[in-house]
């Protein structure tokens, strides 16, 4: 026999309810891009209120790799990053773990897990811009800022595409670069810039000239426990990924022409040449032209660009495609650097050695 079954009225109407269709949102249609000047940096900001860095992050990955190859810089603002910390996983999820800051030429301070002060120099002073450690032999690829505590007036960090910069420059003096490359020369411990303990992590004279040896470093200690190192690296490189030429070095940044003209005649009251805190030549040890610095400064100039930072910005850049600086400012500033993705010269020359196999084999 049968048994009827009673339909409940709570059963009933749920017959009678429409679904709900499960609306999914791509994690990219969850922020919005727009380019600021010169199409540097890209802007990158939430659509909605409440959306995870860390998780968008993540899922993201892939594109946002894609864009900082194109425009080089990237500027994440609105994500609600308020702590060294959250920076931290936020560059972690985006760019793999972070890199210590070794061979130092600026002071920082230590902030945590490889999150460093943006750089300690006096506030009055202009810092020209540059590719993060491009006088070494390993360098990051990705450099990330993050505005804890945007300054009172100033204190922007100016950006400018080295590809443009390349392109800018007399066909004469990128022939003559990438032909004699750039020297670098440091001294230490003469009572003025960063000593080189500080520089080297150590205070083993022994670890330090292991890692020259390493790191292609010439050195030689002078009387008083005090150091001069000297190196020759290439101006111009091949960027790895994407296969464009970059001016990539810190020719201008450490030549002393360069330095605000109070701190160089102070300097050059004090020191001979040969015994500056940094200074830079052609990579045979002749002197660089004064007008061609000029004509490099100027070229990093005519590229510059630079927005007033936000508190919570993160600016993420391509190191090799996007150099950077920091202009004067007034008030407190605390603007923190992380660093992600080691590359060298022997991996870029293996890189470039493979195209030219390629090329030749069709």
């Amino acid at each position: 026999m049968k048994t009827k079954q009673t339909l409940k009225v709570e059963d009933s109407a749920e017959l009678s309810m429409p679904r709900r269709k499960t609306i999914r949102i791509s994690q990219e249609e969850l922020v919005q891009m727009s380019a600021l000047e010169k199409d540097l940096p890209l802007l990158i900001q939430p659509k909605v209120k409440g959306v995870d860095p860390i998780a968008w992050a993540r899922n993201n990955r892939a594109l946002v790799e894609e864009k900082v190859l194109s425009y080089g810089a990237l500027l994440f603002r609105g994500f609600e990053i308020v702590t060294a910390e959250a920076f931290q996983w936020f560059i972690e999820a985006l760019s793999g773990p972070l890199l210590e800051y070794r061979e130092r030429s600026s002071p920082r301070s230590f902030v945590s897990e490889n999150i460093y002060t943006s750089t300690d120099h006096p506030p009055a002073y202009s810092i020209f811009l540059h590719n993060e450690n491009s006088y070494q032999q390993r360098w990051p690829m990705k450099i990330f800022f993050f505005a804890l505590h945007p300054s009172q007036q100033g204190g922007e960090t100016p950006i400018a595409d080295c590809r443009r910069i390349f392109r800018r420059l007399a066909p004469e003096i990128k022939e003559r670069f990438m032909r004699k490359k750039w020297m670098y020369v440091r001294n230490f411990g003469d009572g003025f810039g960063l000593d080189w303990q500080t520089v080297f992590q150590t205070s083993n004279r022994s670890e330090v000239e292991i890692y020259c040896n390493s790191a292609g470093i010439n050195f030689e200690w002078k009387p008083g426990n005090r150091l001069r190192t000297w190196a020759v690296r290439p101006a111009v490189a091949q960027h790895p990924r994407i296969g464009e030429m970059t001016w990539f070095n810190h020719a201008t940044f450490f030549h002393v022409s360069t330095l605000e003209p109070q701190a160089r005649t102070a300097l050059l009251a004090e020191f001979s040449e040969m015994d500056l805190p940094t200074n830079s030549y052609y990579g045979d040890g002749s002197p660089i032209e004064a007008d061609i610095l000029e004509e490099l400064r100027a070229a990093y100039r005519q590229e510059t660009v630079a927005f007033a930072w936000q508190q919570g910005d993160v600016l993420m850049l391509d190191n090799m495609l996007v150099a950077h600086g920091r202009a004067p400012f007034v008030g407190p500033r605390e603007i923190l650097v992380g660093m992600s993705q080691p590359m060298s010269w022997e991996e870029i020359q293996k890189e470039e050695r493979g195209c030219r196999d390629a090329e030749r084999n069709g």
